[in-house]
């Protein structure tokens, strides 16, 4: 009797701690948003600075970099040269050739007096051996892992950072999709080494990017870093409108999938979306085919081979068909994984960062987005869309209907998770 009592509570605790992680937030939105106003329209950006967090704010410059031949030597370079704080937060952190040259980086810094701070996800950088921690901790980096495998973050072991965020000084910051670890060195050569832009920010917004970098160290040390090392008076950079906003399980975690409605029910002319892992929910795919039926193009660029979750590209292409039957312009890119995370509407709007077009980022990852709102930007990262895009494979309704039946069983199996995904 003792045991079956025994087993029963054991069972019950386990069945609690797993709904718990497969939990979405209370607050969600489960209602169409409507087109009412463009994205050059001032309405939108009044909208978008106080619905999604910290308002835009004038005079930054950011610069892209694509591959790692560029992402990383800038990273280094701002690394190498900080005087006074590092803080630095990412989803993948893997031993190897790339995450021992930011380990060296970090470490001779924190030997020179300059305070890092490192956050990592704890599930994200399982394959970060013990010697490169212990290195970076005998150099006096204080690295912190998120949530790592304890009792009491049982009910949360679901909930990632998947935050890509640097910043130097309280000056420079950094964001955007590169993980630290060997497959994003390179320059796209070929299947071993993956497609990626990552951006360099200067100006205003780098604060918004420091505050967003305090909100794990908080949840995860309890300390606040502040004062002038952290936040200095920051001067105009350049003439680009900026805001970086965050989400989380554990607040503001409607803020990704609500910009997402917003932009692609302001979109007039066109909407070009690069997304490493695709699995749109119901309204995200409902406002991609009102726009549409407004007469603007949507172009989508996907992973095509080379893929690092098959079970993603099944969840993914099972909700193709009706998106195809709409007009929507599906393109499937060759030549490696491609993990750029972009999003232009009407070359007026660029997105980028850390978010994936899926469920999981809209409601179960910690994410931080980089909106800017610039004319000449958007165009810049529009051809750099149409680089990728001339690399790819049209995507057809023909296709997706010759899809064979092995195919679509897997489709079928996969589809109830692909919140998880």
């Amino acid at each position: 009797m003792f045991w079956t009592i025994a087993v029963t509570v054991v069972l019950t605790v386990l069945a609690v701690v797993l709904a718990m992680n497969f939990a979405t937030p209370e607050k969600k939105i489960d209602r169409k948003v409507v087109h009412r106003h463009a994205v050059a329209d001032p309405q939108f950006r009044r909208e978008m600075s106080v619905l999604l967090g910290p308002a835009i704010a004038p005079g930054n410059r950011v610069t892209a970099f694509q591959n790692g031949d560029q992402i990383f030597p800038a990273m280094l370079e701002a690394i190498r040269g900080a005087r006074r704080t590092i803080n630095m937060e990412t989803y993948i952190y893997w031993s190897g050739d790339t995450g021992q040259t930011f380990a060296d980086a970090l470490c001779e810094r924190a030997r020179a007096g300059v305070a890092v701070h490192l956050v990592v996800d704890w599930a994200g950088s399982i394959r970060m051996d013990d010697d490169l921690l212990g290195t970076m901790q005998d150099a006096g980096v204080r690295v912190e892992h998120y949530r790592p495998l304890r009792w009491y973050n049982l009910g949360r072991l679901n909930n990632r950072t998947h935050r890509k965020l640097l910043v130097v000084d309280g000056r420079v910051g950094f964001t955007g999709g590169v993980g630290i670890a060997d497959q994003w060195s390179g320059h796209a050569q070929d299947p071993d080494h993956w497609r990626e832009t990552h951006f360099r920010v200067e100006g205003p917004v780098v604060a918004q990017l420091q505050s967003a970098f305090n909100d794990n160290w908080i949840k995860t040390t309890g300390e606040l870093l502040n004062g002038p090392d952290h936040f200095p008076p920051l001067e105009r950079a350049g003439d680009m409108d900026a805001h970086l906003f965050i989400a989380s399980p554990a607040g503001g975690s409607e803020s990704m999938h609500l910009m997402y409605l917003q932009a692609v029910a302001a979109a007039v002319r066109s909407i070009d979306l690069c997304a490493a892992y695709f699995v749109p929910d119901h309204l995200i795919a409902q406002a991609l085919l009102a726009a549409r039926q407004r007469g603007v193009r949507v172009r989508v660029l996907l992973p095509g081979p080379h893929i690092d979750s098959e079970t993603v590209r099944l969840s993914s292409r099972a909700s193709w068909g009706p998106l195809l039957e709409g007009g929507v312009g599906i393109h499937i890119y060759q030549p490696t994984m491609i993990h750029v995370k972009l999003l232009v509407v009407d070359e007026e709007l660029v997105s980028v960062g850390s978010t994936n077009f899926d469920i999981r980022s809209f409601r179960l990852n910690d994410e931080a987005s980089l909106n800017v709102y610039d004319r000449g930007f958007a165009e810049a990262m529009t051809r750099v869309f149409e680089e990728d895009l001339a690399r790819s494979t049209r995507y057809t309704l023909d296709d997706w209907n010759a899809r064979t039946a092995r195919e679509r069983f897997a489709e079928a199996v996969v589809r109830p998770l692909r919140s998880q995904l």
